[in-house]
């Protein structure tokens, strides 16, 4: 059995992601769990491929590793640097999905992140897709393990798991 689109569903085709409407915030434990720290990258591009069977569609989006920023400038250094994403040596934090599946009242797109180096299995979780002005909106998260790409200092002080919420805004290619 094909799963189908739902009403108000964006129409099958290829929109580009908008970099300067979308979203992306990074949440994560920090002090040994004590508190979690919000922060943002940003989306340098991106393009999204719907099909009319959703197992069809695609996605892909490439995010400014260095770009991160959450308000506390020792704390965004502290992130990009060497220590932790080594943004300098690897620029670019990637997602590469393909298909889509219905679980419960989401969608699940599996792919690969990339980055700092190293490429790993993910998935994004669609709470979210739709039409609206002219334009395909999308609510999505996904939970990463800093430690599968060899991020692995500062035990303790910055948590283990990454959890995304992406607010992403596309127009008709």
């Amino acid at each position: 059995m094909t799963d189908t689109l739902p009403a108000g569903a964006p129409a099958p085709g290829t929109y580009a992601l908008d970099p300067g409407r979308t979203t992306i915030r990074a949440d994560v434990k920090a002090m040994f769990g004590l508190m979690t720290v919000h922060g943002t990258f940003r989306l340098q591009s991106g393009q999204v491929s719907i099909g009319a069977d959703p197992g069809a569609s695609s996605v892909q989006a490439s995010i400014a590793a260095g770009s991160y920023a959450s308000g506390h400038t020792k704390r965004d250094a502290d992130v990009v640097s060497p220590g932790l994403l080594d943004a300098r040596a690897f620029p670019e934090i990637t997602f590469t999905g393909q298909g889509g599946r219905r679980d419960g009242d989401d969608w699940v797109v599996p792919g690969s992140v990339t980055a700092h180096g190293t490429a790993v299995p993910a998935e994004i979780r669609l709470s979210d897709a739709r039409q609206e002005d002219g334009a395909a909106r999308f609510r999505a998260t996904a939970r990463l393990d800093r430690t599968s790409f060899g991020v692995t200092k500062k035990k303790g002080m910055v948590g283990r798991t990454v959890d995304l919420v992406i607010e992403a805004v596309a127009q008709p290619a």
